[in-house]
């Protein structure tokens, strides 16, 4: 994904900054993470307050395998699908993240 691209993904909360992390991209507003791109997929932050809406939405936790093999469980979640189609929709998910993370400090 493109800067540009991401961008456009992030425009209803305001302008965001992009840096190189993990092989991937990190995705900031107002100086806080919201979300990462990890193998051409961009995540968005959730918590334990926004994580249910996520899983309702049919949205995937991405995980690592940490030592043993056992899952190591991220703060992050994959965007619900319709959710690429309609920018209000997308602007929910966003404000989600961004919100998550300002719960986080």
């Amino acid at each position: 994904m493109d800067n540009t691209d991401i961008e456009e993904m992030f425009q209803s909360l305001g302008p965001v900054t992009i840096k190189r992390m993990f092989g991937g991209k990190g995705v900031y507003h107002m100086g806080r993470i919201i979300a990462v791109e990890v193998r051409d997929e961009m995540l968005l932050k959730a918590d334990d307050v926004s994580a249910p809406e996520f899983e309702a939405a049919g949205a995937r936790r991405w995980f690592y395998e940490g030592k043993k093999g056992k899952p190591v469980n991220m703060p992050y979640w994959s965007i619900p699908e319709d959710a690429f189609d309609d920018p209000d929709i997308m602007a929910h998910w966003v404000r989600l993240a961004y919100q998550a993370a300002l719960r986080a400090e």
